[in-house]
């Protein structure tokens, strides 16, 4: 009987414990539910500078490839297509952005629209903006609200916003980078190749809000493979009244190793448009040849950027033997890479670089515009990029950017037949 009954009592209390421990479980899952049904539900917010949605081409790397190679792209069709950031593999140094560039969040913190942004110059400091409808710089005479200048076109007064800074912080009335910067798409379409991806994206700007003289519509298309990416831009004047039309890209390429100096430049054969005053950037519409001095960068392999501050236009540009356009390289000795640029199309005349000597970045940018082509300082018979555009007629304006490798026996040239 007692074996019996010590069995009795240990089963009830084996059961007793279990049973509080049930309620305790429960409880604590009851706990836990009602704390989870208190929560505020999380909402993941999209990044959408200018209001869309961010366009990102991707490929994967090579296996076994020992080439540097271009990975993905991100693009900004709310803000006149911006290629906001280039990303490479590179067989020395893995993964890295080659344009110097914040982050998509905080790029969508700046550009905003409104203040410094109201006219979109703040695209301008990241990235590679399109600058259209025109490129670089447009001088002319203070408004007096302080906010614009004028300019006159065949008898036409534009009068122009002058609030873009960055490379153009100059003094002086100056209106730059042009008017397409903040720009929203109308439509954005992505197709998905076998070895990247493109994007096209249509603009309907109109007049740009008053500033120019007709209405312009702009179609951009940006692909993306293995060594190259490509930007093909078309405007096409679908007003009644005729338009000038420039076009430029604006690309801030990194300086990996923060080494600027060592960092060579190659150039095609053609003239420097001779800066007369450095503090504003003023022209003196004279034309110099580069031919054995500091600005002479077209040796094969071009030049050591060394001390030399650019801030400086190249017109007139040759095309080399075999070469499908004027070509403009940046190299990289310490990391064994380099970008080349070839102007696809002729209506690319010019060649812009920037290169501060306090910088993080070098420009290199293909224009069809010379730099302040409306100004007074140019001969009459000197073609300055700007194309007249009567109505329902268009411009064609086409890059490609690659890259190779320096060390390699391959130079990475792509030829198109």
């Amino acid at each position: 009987m007692r074996s019996g009954l010590l069995t009795f009592l240990v089963l009830v209390i084996v059961l007793g414990g279990l049973a509080f421990g049930w309620r305790e479980h429960r409880l604590g899952q009851f706990a836990q539910l009602k704390k989870e049904l208190n929560k505020r539900p999380v909402t993941d917010v999209a990044v959408r500078p200018g209001g869309q949605d961010v366009v990102q081409l991707q490929r994967s790397q090579i296996a076994g490839g020992n080439g540097p190679e271009f990975l993905w792209a991100t693009l900004l069709p709310g803000r006149g297509m911006n290629v906001l950031q280039i990303r490479a593999y590179l067989p020395q140094k893995g993964e890295v952005n080659l344009l110097a560039s914040p982050t998509l969040q905080e790029a969508a913190g700046v550009l905003t629209g409104t203040e410094a942004d109201e006219n979109g110059a703040k695209s301008l400091e990241m990235g590679a903006a399109i600058e259209l409808p025109w490129a670089s710089r447009i001088s002319g005479v203070n408004t007096p609200d302080g906010n614009n200048l004028s300019t006159i076109w065949h008898g036409n007064r534009l009068i122009l916003p002058t609030d873009a800074k960055d490379s153009y912080g100059v003094a002086g009335a100056v209106s730059a980078g042009g008017l397409l910067l903040k720009q929203p798409s109308y439509s954005i379409n992505t197709n998905v190749m076998p070895d990247g991806g493109e994007a096209q994206a249509t603009y309907h700007p109109g007049n740009f809000d008053g500033h120019w003289p007709s209405q312009t519509e702009i179609m951009t298309t940006v692909s993306l493979s293995g060594k190259a990416l490509t930007v093909k831009i078309i405007a096409r004047n679908t007003g009644n009244t005729a338009e000038p039309m420039g076009i430029g890209w604006h690309p801030r390429f990194a300086v990996l190793n923060g080494r600027r100096a060592q960092m060579m430049l190659r150039l095609p054969e053609g003239l420097r448009l001779e800066v007369k005053d450095r503090r504003t950037g003023q022209l003196s519409g004279r034309l110099l040849p580069v031919d054995k001095t500091e600005y002479d960068f077209t040796g094969r392999t071009g030049a050591q950027l060394g001390a030399l501050n650019l801030d400086d236009s190249f017109v007139h540009l040759r095309t080399g033997l075999l070469e499908n356009g004027p070509m403009a390289e940046l190299r990289d000795p310490e990391n064994d890479y380099g970008l080349r640029i070839t102007a696809m199309t002729p209506t690319i005349k010019a060649i812009r670089v920037y290169a501060p000597l306090d910088g993080s970045y070098i420009s290199v940018e293909p224009q069809s515009n010379y730099d302040d082509p409306l100004g007074h300082q140019w001969a009459k018979d000197e073609d300055t990029g700007m194309v007249v555009l009567q109505p329902g007629e268009s411009m064609q304006w086409k890059i490609r950017l690659e890259i190779f490798s320096l060390s390699s026996n391959d130079s990475g040239i792509f030829r198109e037949h």
